[in-house]
């Protein structure tokens, strides 16, 4: 979903609210704003990071590194804005209320779509099923009544064997890339946090007045080196 669901202005201000409960890193405050729309809409690391950047250059949060992880918090002048700003506050949570109502809306007719395509599907599979019905039948009454009989019954395992198939296939499909969004979204996090985090880095060296183009040019030789294997394991 686009960000659009805030106003302008207001991820910012609803960044300082999320952060005012207790420091995160990037994936919990993206989890946090994930569990407030009640999961319709999933805001990008792409998204939420350039905001907290520019919050720490405002004064407003700091950072931290937590092992691995960047830990995001609110400062004192944060948490004056935040409390000069609550009515804004106030409205973006209603607002937030109208968001869920109309990204849910959205999310049942796409399923309801989605499932309008897998009963025409379903009975596609019926009428062939049917069709081989009625052809085996027919060459079964020309040999024996017997052997229609069995005809009926295989083709009507071949048509149950192939509503099982579509409803398995399509579950599995939904199930892969439920959870192929859940992995880019991590990725994206990851990425972002290591971005910010160099970017500091070499910031701060470079106003020690340090020459960094040794250290730039290990980071570019191992980055191909790792886009390299990483591309091996996707192919």
């Amino acid at each position: 979903m686009s960000p659009a669901v805030f106003g302008h202005g207001h991820l910012r201000l609803y960044l300082l609210y999320v952060l005012d409960e207790r420091p995160m890193h990037g994936y919990e405050i993206i989890q946090a704003l994930s569990d407030r729309f009640g999961g319709t809409y999933v805001p990008s690391a792409g998204t939420i990071y350039p905001r907290l950047a520019k919050l720490e250059a405002e004064g407003l949060v700091t950072k931290q590194t937590d092992g691995r992880k960047t830990v995001y918090a609110i400062t004192e002048s944060g948490r004056a804005e935040l409390n000069d700003r609550r009515g804004e506050v106030e409205g973006i949570e209603s607002g937030i209320g109208d968001s869920v109502r109309r990204l849910a809306d959205e999310v049942r007719s796409s399923v309801t779509e989605a499932m309008s395509t897998l009963r025409a599907e379903l009975a596609a599979a019926a009428r062939d099923a049917a069709g081989s019905t009625r052809a085996a039948s027919a060459s079964a009454a020309a040999g024996a009544g017997a052997g229609a009989a069995g005809a009926g019954a295989a083709a009507s395992a071949a048509a149950d064997a192939v509503r099982d198939a579509t409803t398995s296939m399509h579950s599995t499909i939904t199930e892969t890339r439920s959870d192929g969004r859940a992995q880019v979204q991590r990725a994206e996090v990851l990425l972002g946090e290591f971005r910010q985090d160099l970017r500091t880095e070499l910031r701060t060296a470079v106003a020690r007045g340090a020459d960094i183009r040794a250290a730039v040019d290990d980071l570019e030789s191992r980055l191909s080196r790792l886009r390299a294997d990483i591309g091996s394991q996707l192919s």
